[in-house]
């Protein structure tokens, strides 16, 4: 497995991850539960979409 397909696999991984947390946070009645998921959700979609830039060649690697 090329190190590209493996960064696609993570990515998808990822996004699946946000969203069942955006789903979670759907439907949860807790104020304070719905923030903490919403914004877990919002972190993991940053970081998939980072590694997808990365793994497009279009972002270098923060140091």
């Amino acid at each position: 497995m090329s190190e590209s397909e493996e960064y696609r696999g993570r990515v998808r991984q990822m996004r699946a991850k946000a969203k069942d947390l955006q789903d979670a946070a759907e439907r949860t009645t807790d104020p304070k539960e719905r923030q903490r998921l919403k914004e877990k959700a919002r972190r993991i979609e940053a970081e998939s979409d980072q590694l997808s830039g990365m793994a497009s060649g279009d972002i270098y690697p923060m140091e």
